[in-house]
């Protein structure tokens, strides 16, 4: 609910409240131009020293006014022409022009109205409700994102979109709640649905009728400092019945010009102040250095509404459309769907489909939506969850296990799981037997046991599928066919080979950077942009699965590198390993946001052994900064299979690479990176200490292999790679 009351009022209000913001942050600089440049009265000086000052230099003055700026107007007549100045108050004459700043008007109107009067005003005041509501929400999210109110500024993990849209909006969502109900107010105001209507006293019925008491005379001006001035209007000429009205911050009150007596006053209303705050609040009136920290903020809502579109395109193309899936408090079948590249939603689709042909009302989520309490038709949940990396929850399905574990109670509705997975891999299908075992842990009754679907195999899922229609009493035939994704072509144009030797063949494999559009240019998709980590999707001949490979390069390096090591019987290692410079690949590219060095300063510890080598080059590589980098590299034998050797050697001489420890496995006396790790300890908790990030790639054993001896090394200080990888200073990528 939270969520779509922050993704819908912003993608349909997204060019007003832009708009709204833009024309704000440009107003915000008026009111500190003005105070700046406006000649300020001194504090001891009052309003009949000032009020006779003018008098001085323009006898026919009709009326003074301050503005909450500090500048000070008068307004006369000469000889029936009227005229105007912002005046100086140590002098009383005039300094420049009263007339309003034309582009100040301009941007005046189009924020409060849009040119369009009062339709106008009650457009931009939708607009304010839109931002207001984006506000809470927004803050909701990302208390919820961040893992409670007390985590508000923890560091942000994940594609950079979207650490660009929470940080700018944590940072900006106080000024714009503070915005956004503060224009609220004030159109209500302007509409009179507040009573906040200006309290004046009535006209005196008498006065003395008298006319030239000395304005220095006058009690009440001489003891009216300037700094409380809003406005003093003199008598009309000749009229002995007229009077002076003196406005301040406290209220209103009219003056006998024979006798300066005062003969009427009225202090402001608790509203007229309250709304008075609103309007220094919203506008900077009068708090210059607020109004422009305010405008500040306000200039992160384009960038932050763009992110959001950019986050909610993104999220529709990772999964498919799902026609007639009901509202989720519809549902009777609840779809909960965990995938990190989108394949699995391919998969919730044919099973939404099925079930809806057999006159099942079926609702599909993702496993981050869990909530029964949206749900209150739900007579089964079915959960399809992919893994992620060793174990880990895939990206639609962050947050399910802490969301269970909060309930009360488990739902009463039965629970099926269905992992998706690569039995090739000794992660196959953790994070869906994670998934079963806390609800089992919850007394979440079952459905089906846990069932699991190796390589996306449409076999499998058919045969679950056979068993999902038994439990149901119904006949459920999923036909499902996998759509291939869109690729594109890449040429090599170069290869080093490696490995020969030590049974292990190896390339690094060089590829030109495809042609772009100018679209992709514009908006930096595909090739457009990537970094050293992202991954490079093949679909091999013959089977529907993607490989991955971790890219070796950056587009900033101007070519698409990857280091392949041929395994036998590998369909994609066997082509790639067989291609030569001038051949073609169709591939695609894939974000792996969670596996790049990032741009801070903070050390890096690279551990590497075989092609996974490849990624931590890139890192080095991309590191013209000169940050700390110490790299351990395991290999087989340096003379066959050192990669990158010549280019780490210039590397650590450019400075880009600060230390070099390799480990040799074949030989005498055998060395694994853990090894190096471990005889490099004090070096490596030096950095660690120091905010240092460990970064792994390579395969599963060897990555263990590095753990545990990470965790030996880290007890002493009474860490481990678990607590690190809670900081998002330890990650993997591993295979």
């Amino acid at each position: 609910m939270i969520r779509a009351l922050h993704r819908w009022p912003g993608l349909v209000a997204l060019a007003l409240v832009c708009l709204l913001a833009l024309s704000g942050a440009a107003l915000s600089v008026f009111p500190a131009a003005e105070r700046l440049g406006a000649p300020q009265a001194e504090a001891t000086m009052s309003v009949a020293d000032l009020a006779t000052r003018i008098h001085v230099v323009y006898p026919g003055v009709e009326q003074i006014k301050r503005s909450p700026s500090g500048r000070i107007t008068a307004y006369w007549f000469d000889n029936g022409t009227p005229g105007s100045a912002v005046v100086d108050p140590a002098t009383g004459a005039g300094v420049a022009s009263a007339d309003a700043n034309p582009v100040e008007r301009w941007l005046t109107n189009l924020h409060r109205s849009l040119f369009m009067d009062d339709a106008g005003r009650f457009v931009s005041a939708a607009g304010a409700v839109a931002m207001l509501v984006l506000a809470v929400s927004g803050t909701m999210l990302v208390a919820r994102r961040a893992g409670g109110w007390r985590r508000w500024f923890a560091p942000l993990r994940g594609p950079m979109t979207g650490r660009i849209h929470v940080e700018l909006a944590r940072g900006a969502v106080l000024g714009l709640l503070l915005s956004s109900a503060t224009a609220i107010w004030m159109t209500a105001s302007t509409f009179g649905f507040l009573p906040d209507q200006a309290v004046v006293p009535d006209l005196p019925s008498t006065v003395s009728g008298d006319t030239g008491m000395p304005l220095a005379g006058m009690p009440m001006l001489v003891s009216t400092p300037v700094s409380s001035l809003r406005e003093l209007s003199s008598p009309y000429p000749g009229d002995a019945s007229d009077v002076f009205t003196l406005k301040t911050d406290l209220g209103t009150g009219y003056l006998d010009q024979g006798t300066g007596a005062t003969l009427g006053w009225s202090n402001l209303s608790g509203w007229e102040r309250a709304s008075e705050t609103i309007y220094m609040l919203h506008t900077g009136q009068g708090a210059a250095v607020l109004g422009l920290l305010l405008g500040l903020m306000a200039l992160a809502v384009p960038v932050v509404g763009a992110t959001g579109a950019v986050i909610w395109l993104a999220g529709r193309r990772g999964r498919p459309r799902i026609r007639g899936n009901v509202p989720p408090s519809r549902g009777e079948t609840v779809i909960l769907v965990g995938s990190e590249g989108g394949s699995t939603w391919g998969f919730a689709a044919t099973l939404h489909d099925a079930l809806t042909r057999a006159g099942h009302p079926v609702h599909v989520a993702p496993m981050s939506a869990f909530d029964p309490a949206r749900t209150p038709a739900a007579r089964r949940y079915v959960v399809l969850a992919a893994t992620y990396g060793d174990g880990d929850a895939p990206a639609s399905a962050k947050g399910f296990l802490d969301r269970l574990a909060r309930l009360s109670v488990a739902p009463s509705a039965p629970l099926a799981v269905l992992g998706f997975g690569d039995r090739g891999f000794p992660a196959f299908c953790r994070y869906a037997q994670a998934v079963e075992a806390a609800a089992k842990a919850k007394g979440w009754p079952t459905l089906l046991p846990l069932d699991t679907v190796d390589r996306q195999s449409p076999q499998e899922f058919a045969r679950w599928g056979r068993a999902l229609g038994e439990a149901l009493a119904i006949e459920l035939e999923l036909d499902h066919r996998p759509v291939r994704p869109e690729t594109t072509s890449l040429r090599l144009t170069s290869r080093r080979n490696y490995g020969q030797d030590v049974q292990a063949p190896t390339a690094i494999l060089r590829f030109a950077v495809p042609r772009l559009s100018l679209w992709q240019r514009l908006t930096r998709k595909g090739f457009a942009r990537f970094e050293a980590g992202d991954l490079l999707g093949v679909v091999p001949e013959g089977s529907t699965i993607p490989r991955f490979y971790s890219l070796a390069s950056g587009s900033g390096d101007g070519f698409v590198e990857i280091v392949v090591r041929k395994h036998v019987g590998g369909l994609c290692s066997g082509a790639l390993m067989a291609l030569e410079p001038g051949d073609t690949l169709a591939a695609f590219l894939h974000r792996n946001p969670a596996f790049h060095a990032g741009t801070d300063r903070a050390p890096l510890i690279l551990v590497g052994a075989g092609t996974g080598l490849g990624p931590l080059a890139g890192f080095i590589r991309a590191n013209s900064g000169r940050r700390p980098i110490h790299l351990f590299f395991g290999m087989r034998h340096p003379e066959s299979d050192f990669l990158y050797r010549e280019e780490l050697e210039a590397w650590a001489v450019e400075g880009r690479l600060s230390r070099l420890s390799t480990a040799v496995s074949r030989g005498i006396r055998p060395h694994y990176v853990q090894d190096a790790l471990a005889s490099e300890h004090r070096q490596v908790l030096g950095a660690i200490r120091n905010g240092a990030r460990v970064m792994v790639c390579g395969g599963r054993d060897m990555a263990a292999g590095v753990a545990e001896a990470m965790a030996r090394m880290l007890e002493p200080l009474g860490m481990s790679p678990a607590m690190l990888k809670a900081e998002g200073r330890y990650v993997e990528d591993v295979y």
